[in-house]
């Protein structure tokens, strides 16, 4: 690669970034942790006495939230021996789940900074902080040893990346041998409506960082990336009920004090129109992925 295509393709990644950081700030005024300190204190939660379950509303961002989280966790097979390591942690609520309900160890890296910062917060305020850490790192170049992780974990992560080979590829060169690629994704329905679909969503406000595939096109990117005997559970019309009520609650009486709003801010209503009519119409899957490294 010369000089310039490098230059070149530093600048799209910093581009893309920045459009990302945009999406998951938002411009909403204040400090992210603080916010969420704030929408945890009009619900009547205690900084001093958190549980992990407190905060889901805030910090299991995907679809079915907690319950989500330990169904994959289940059929991941974790254990308190397990290594975990969580691809774009978000402000850490699955890490936080998996170290309390199984006691193991779990690193969380996500993109963004502020991400972070909260996450070790939060961590340390449910007392957890001894079994999980964060860290600001990009998923397509992850600061670890090979194989080091029995279990590499994301949830509702893909969409935001166009480089899924790097992305899978990475996440095969920290697996142990052996060890279980845990995905939860949401993908595009090949045999869905034409035309794209509706816009904004949670993960994305336009389509420059809407970076959907097929269940097919994935099982074979994780085929590419080393991985075997990939295991999809279609859970699509667990989310398509999940999403029409939490449309029609929304609609009735307004956005909760503590949601993914106060991450995304207060567009996400429309959000939760169009991933429920993006579900009504076929356009869009939810699937839990499981997968070994040969």
């Amino acid at each position: 690669m010369s000089l310039s295509e490098g230059e070149s393709r530093l600048a799209e990644t910093e581009r893309h970034h920045s459009e990302l950081r945009d999406h998951y700030t938002a411009g909403v005024p204040g400090a992210l942790f603080e916010r969420i300190l704030a929408a945890l204190r009009e619900v009547g939660k205690d900084s001093g006495t958190l549980r992990p379950e407190d905060m889901a509303p805030v910090d299991e961002f995907h679809t079915l939230g907690r319950v989500a989280t330990l169904e994959l966790a289940r059929m991941a097979g974790i254990t308190v021996q397990s290594k975990v390591l969580d691809v774009g942690c978000g402000v850490g609520g699955p890490a936080r789940c998996l170290a309390a309900e199984f006691g193991c160890r779990v690193t969380g890296v996500d993109l963004f900074f502020e991400y972070c910062e909260a996450a070790m917060e939060l961590t340390l305020m449910t007392g957890l902080d001894h079994l999980a850490s964060f860290c600001c790192a990009d998923a397509t170049a992850l600061p670890f040893l090979d194989a080091i992780y029995d279990v590499v974990w994301s949830q509702h992560v893909s969409m935001n990346i166009e480089e899924k080979r790097e992305l899978y590829g990475e996440m095969n060169r920290v697996l142990k041998s052996g060890g279980t690629l845990a995905l939860y994704e949401v993908l595009l329905k090949p045999d869905g409506p034409p035309g794209p679909i509706h816009l904004p969503v949670p993960w994305a406000r336009t389509a420059a960082t809407n970076f959907l595939v097929s269940k097919e096109e994935l099982r074979e990117l994780l085929r590419e990336a080393g991985f075997i005997d990939i295991g999809l559970k279609d859970v699509t019309g667990d989310a398509l009920r999940v999403f029409k009520k939490l449309e029609s609650r929304t609609r009735e009486r307004g956005l909760p004090p503590l949601g993914t709003h106060v991450l995304l801010g207060l567009d996400f209503e429309a959000m939760i129109y169009n991933q429920l009519r993006n579900f009504q119409e076929g356009r869009l899957s939810v699937s839990q992925v499981a997968a070994r490294k040969s």
